[in-house]
């Protein structure tokens, strides 16, 4: 199979897995919401999945330099089919915590997880150095319009409820709905072609990239840890909570959101191409923190709504970029392994802030995890600049 098809069915992939996220990542507040768990519970759940994913990275990243991609893809396809089917069954807390913390279910806006190493890899095998950035911000484009296909297709029970099917029910549903959408990505992945990045002795995955990698997964630990604050399941469970937010409301809100994220990604590509890699993601992250600084005082509901969503349109453009800088910078055998590296860390770092989130969000300044959120992601793009603006990628050297 070429290159270029390869490309196409992780693309189709991913939108396939971006449209279950799109309305799990708000479905699954309001379900434990109904089932009875109240905001620390909640937080607590969040904070299983990213530990989870974590995990599910870190062993993604010792196996993938020496076991075939295709497989691992298909691996994480049937993990996502028992996600769907499992957490419906479950009501107990513990037990959701450990759906959570091996499911495929990520609070966060999906930038994270155990496919996306695996995907990360698969695209930068199959993309020139010219074309790489734009390869990720059409990956990450894909990705958040199919989410926020999905975040619409959160407010079906709404909908469905009406007709005389139980809430739980319809919730229920939905998650039944997402197992069939990872069955609809195990066949999309069953067509790519084999692939296996192993180039060196499996007990060394990371030889001549070892420092920077490192150095730029504890900059990116940073970075998780403000935005677990504030992944996007607390984000609804903040709007829920204190603006009543109805579920319907919140799948519009969520579904705009995503639509600023998806532009941006192109728009970040072109910058990226006239500023540098770095540039771009310093430079528009820094205004997105203050925006949601903002959104934390404000004091009524259109204004937080649209101090969000101008957040959204510049707070995800340094995705791409830091996709395709981290596969720049480290030779192509090491790329498997430098996506886990720098994507573990994040992972645990990030599953630190939803616990507290959770707790803060029960004082009587519910947005307190916003701010915290702003401002160590101000810090972070401060860190990125001065320690990596001279540290160019090789379509910038010249």
């Amino acid at each position: 199979m070429r290159t270029n098809s390869s490309i196409l069915l992780m693309y189709a992939a991913r939108a396939a897995r971006g449209f279950g996220d799109g309305f799990a990542i708000i479905l699954l507040p309001a379900y434990l919401e109904l089932i009875g768990f109240d905001s620390v519970a909640i937080g607590f759940v969040a904070t299983a999945a990213l530990l989870g994913t974590a995990v599910l990275t870190l062993g993604v990243g010792l196996v993938a330099p020496r076991h075939d991609l295709r497989n691992l893809l298909l691996i994480g396809a049937a993990l996502m089919v028992c996600t769907g089917l499992a957490f419906p069954a479950s009501q107990h807390l513990v037990l959701i915590a450990v759906v959570a913390f091996l499911g495929t279910v990520n609070p966060s806006s999906g930038d994270m997880g155990v496919m996306i190493p695996l995907e990360h890899a698969m695209l930068a095998h199959g993309a020139r150095d010219d074309t790489r950035t734009k390869t990720f911000a059409r990956y990450s484009l894909i990705g958040a319009l199919s989410m926020a296909a999905g975040s619409l297709a959160a407010a079906l029970p709404d909908y469905i409820v009406p007709a005389g099917v139980s809430r739980l029910n319809a919730f229920a549903w939905m998650f039944y709905a997402y197992a069939a959408l990872g069955i609809i990505s195990a066949l999309l992945y069953s067509r790519l072609p084999h692939t296996q990045m192993q180039d060196r002795p499996a007990s060394a995955p990371l030889r001549e990239s070892k420092g920077i990698v490192y150095k730029l997964a504890a900059l990116f630990s940073l970075d998780a840890f403000a935005g677990g604050f504030v992944v996007q399941s607390l984000l609804a469970l903040w709007l829920f909570q204190r603006f009543d937010l109805s579920l319907s409301a919140a799948s519009l809100f969520f579904f705009w959101t995503s639509v600023l994220t998806a532009f941006s990604y192109p728009i970040a590509a072109r910058l990226a191409g006239r500023i540098g890699l770095i540039n771009t993601m310093v430079f528009t992250h820094i205004p997105s923190s203050i925006f949601l600084i903002l959104a934390a005082i404000s004091p009524n509901l259109f204004l937080t709504l649209g101090l969000l969503l101008m957040r959204s349109a510049l707070a995800q453009m340094d995705v791409p970029a830091r996709s395709s800088y981290v596969m720049a910078v480290v030779t192509p055998a090491e790329r498997t392994a430098a996506a886990s590296v720098t994507a573990v860390p994040r992972s645990l770092a990030s599953a630190l802030g939803p616990a507290l989130a959770g707790m803060l969000l029960a004082t009587p300044f519910s947005g307190l995890p916003l701010i915290a959120c702003g401002v160590l992601k101000i810090t972070y793009d401060l860190a990125l600049l001065y320690s990596f603006r001279h540290v160019k990628p090789p379509e910038e050297r010249d």
